[in-house]
């Protein structure tokens, strides 16, 4: 998946009202997860490698290069941005807005594929999502807690 062109605020508004509207099982917090856990991938993580070269508008055009990242890997970015974000509450969280399961984050992707908000290569497929990890192992079990929260504890 890669990060589209941006649109001005007002037309994402509207653009995402409308998807919301037409696909209401997902809240509007699980769209803008599901969008910052592509950029955590990417920027924090270093993940992704270079996708398809896009049209330069100009010759001082200092847009950052697309990167592509495959279905099993923005799940994985989630499950760690969940962790740090909801730590023992991010199932819970997920839930909340919707998303029970990896083919959740599929469904969340292919829309905001459909709206321009993101993109995907010849190679991506919806079932790239499918089964990636259970959200009870993974969001649950799998849960450390870390020297760092440890010291905020009385």
């Amino acid at each position: 998946m890669d990060v589209a062109v941006a649109r001005s605020p007002a037309a994402e508004l509207v653009t995402l009202a409308k998807l919301l509207a037409d696909d209401s099982r997902y809240k509007i917090e699980a769209y803008q997860f599901v969008g910052a856990g592509l950029e955590y991938d990417q920027e924090v993580l270093g993940l992704g490698r270079p996708g398809p070269r896009q049209k330069r508008r100009g010759k001082d055009d200092t847009s950052p290069p697309v990167r592509h990242i495959s279905g099993q890997e923005l799940c994985w970015a989630l499950q760690r941005l969940a962790h740090q974000q909801y730590g023992r509450m991010a199932k819970l969280v997920l839930a909340r807005w919707g998303i029970h399961t990896t083919r959740d984050f599929g469904d969340i992707v292919n829309n905001l594929i459909r709206i321009g908000k993101m993109s995907q290569s010849e190679d991506d497929r919806r079932e790239d999502f499918d089964k990636v990890f259970d959200f009870e192992q993974a969001l649950v079990c799998d849960y450390a807690i870390t020297k760092e929260e440890e010291v905020c504890r009385p």
